[in-house]
């Protein structure tokens, strides 16, 4: 049956919050339209701010890491929840036609990063309006900078973890191209972590008719590029296995011109650090004995950067989660490995040493899945053709999405700042 997403009842943390969603709605629409690069979010941080102020008792501070944003909203004894939101965007062109697409030539919102913004501002009216239905401490994190790796460890350097209530736990959200409704996570690692690799082989140059007296990097780069190839295949079977992507080769500017370097910008993405560190030792070995064997004049020059810790969702907090958001029905998944994109999420917990869990919701309008694509979810395999984060193309629907996004997140923050874990009531399953 294809899935749908009827208006659940509201109770609880969700009285009164349909009038409202049309406004966050619109204000994603904003955000879609207005994307912001790492450490640059702020016009987005201005948003955020300008709508806290109209929620009653949240105290608002900016500029934490930078552009980054924390709310407090302080109500009785209880647990200290952070709840997390990343706010920023990707230099990716946009194509998806949208009304309210984005205005920024080569920017975009291609990962749902507006989507988590509104969802939070979402949660935070709720929890304002309605503090007879829970007690404790609720902290509203609206990180900058995750596309590059950096946002949270700039705040947690910032002193976020002694400038505002220490978390009991973390909780983190993200969109993806699945059926509004339907949540994916799991206990223990949920997603890789990653390494963004930069190589630059040194030749030497010359006229392209005279490619005797040079040292070709371009050709370098080329026997490079296949020999990574056999990385993971030469590794010890493991599950899942880490993945090793070259996305970018950088050099020369005309054809006849043997250039002096070749730049290549590679992406790992591992589960565990004893691989991690063997793929890094086997790719500069590799790079090294191939400049060496095609004689380059000197060493290449291999280092890494924008690096993602694994996020690892802990085990009864998970199961927590999982039973808010109605597991057990078609609404939470439990992955069977995890995924390999990357999150920076993971920090905030490590470094507070306390619970996070990090779950996966989907953002799509249901009536877009028939029963083949309904079939494939059901396997635990993405339909064909499936538009994923990252790509040009990416865009959830706007009336599923923030809807979705406010009632899980108030679903799972409520099962510890409720005394009964159902009055914060999830998105229903599909049917």
């Amino acid at each position: 049956m294809r899935p749908q997403s009827p208006t659940p009842p509201e109770t609880g943390l969700t009285t009164g919050l349909a009038a409202h969603l049309p406004h966050w709605e619109e204000v994603y629409r904003d955000l879609h339209a207005h994307p912001e690069l790492a450490f640059a979010e702020h016009r987005t941080a201005a948003t955020v701010a300008s709508e806290l102020a109209g929620a009653t008792g949240w105290e608002v501070t900016e500029g934490i890491g930078g552009t980054g944003v924390v709310a407090v909203l302080r109500n009785g004894a209880g647990p200290v929840v952070w709840l997390r939101a990343d706010m920023d965007a990707l230099p990716v062109r946009e194509e998806t036609g949208l009304a309210y697409a984005s205005g920024t030539a080569g920017l975009m919102h291609a990962c749902g990063h507006d989507v988590h913004v509104a969802a939070l501002l979402g949660v935070c009216r709720q929890l304002a309006a309605r503090p007879d239905a829970w007690r404790g401490t609720a902290v509203a994190v609206f990180q900058p900078a995750e596309e590059v790796g950096a946002g949270a460890r700039a705040m947690l350097d910032d002193g976020v973890l002694d400038r505002f209530p220490r978390p009991d736990v973390v909780l983190g959200q993200h969109v993806g191209p699945l059926p509004a409704g339907v949540v994916i996570t799991r206990p223990g690692a949920v997603m890789a972590a990653a390494d963004s690799v930069r190589v630059t082989l040194h030749g030497a140059g010359a006229h392209a008719s005279a490619p005797h007296v040079a040292v070709d990097p371009v050709v370098m780069a080329a026997s490079v590029v296949l020999r990574l190839q056999t990385l993971s295949a030469r590794l010890a079977p493991l599950s899942p296995s880490p993945l090793l992507t070259v996305g970018a080769i950088h050099s020369g500017t005309v054809p006849n011109v043997i250039p002096h370097t070749a730049e290549l910008l590679c992406s790992l993405r591992t589960f565990d650090e004893q691989t991690r560190e063997q793929v890094l030792t086997d790719l500069r070995r590799i790079v090294r004995a191939e400049a060496e064997a095609q004689g380059a004049t000197r060493a290449p020059d291999i280092g890494t950067y924008d690096s993602f810790p694994l996020t690892v969702n802990d085990a009864d907090a998970t199961e927590r989660v999982l039973a808010a958001l109605g597991a057990g029905g078609t609404l939470g998944r439990v992955l069977p490995v995890p995924l390999s994109a990357s999150e920076d999420f993971g920090r905030f917990g490590a470094a507070a040493g306390c619970p996070s869990v990090m779950f996966h919701f989907g953002g799509a309008d249901p009536a877009d899945f028939g029963a083949e694509a309904v079939a494939a979810l059901e396997r635990g395999t993405l339909p064909p053709g499936t538009v994923m984060n990252h790509s040009p193309r990416y865009a959830p629907s706007d009336r599923h999405a923030v809807a979705a996004g406010v009632r899980h997140f108030l679903a799972a923050a409520g099962s510890w700042l409720t005394d009964d874990a159902t009055t914060a009531e999830p998105a229903p399953p599909p049917a």
